[in-house]
């Protein structure tokens, strides 16, 4: 083989596993911007949740304190 050829040949090896490990990058930082989005959303489901369990408890009380309240005047 040839001094050119070797050196194509050398080029075309180190283009390949430069563009593999641009690809094996890309991915682990697609899989961890999907990881911070799924946990993002979950944060804001559980956020809302809590909002509203916190109302339904506030209305259930004032439920009660009108139950009680309607049974003191009678």
């Amino acid at each position: 083989m040839r001094s050119s050829e070797q050196v194509d040949t050398l080029k075309k090896e180190l283009l390949d596993i430069f563009m593999t490990l641009g690809a094996d990058e890309h991915q682990a930082r697609k899989k961890q911007s999907e990881v911070r989005h799924l946990r993002a959303r979950r944060g804001i489901e559980m956020h809302n949740e809590i909002k509203r369990l916190s109302k339904d408890l506030s209305d259930i009380e004032v439920l009660e304190m009108d139950t009680a309240s309607d049974i003191d005047t009678h």
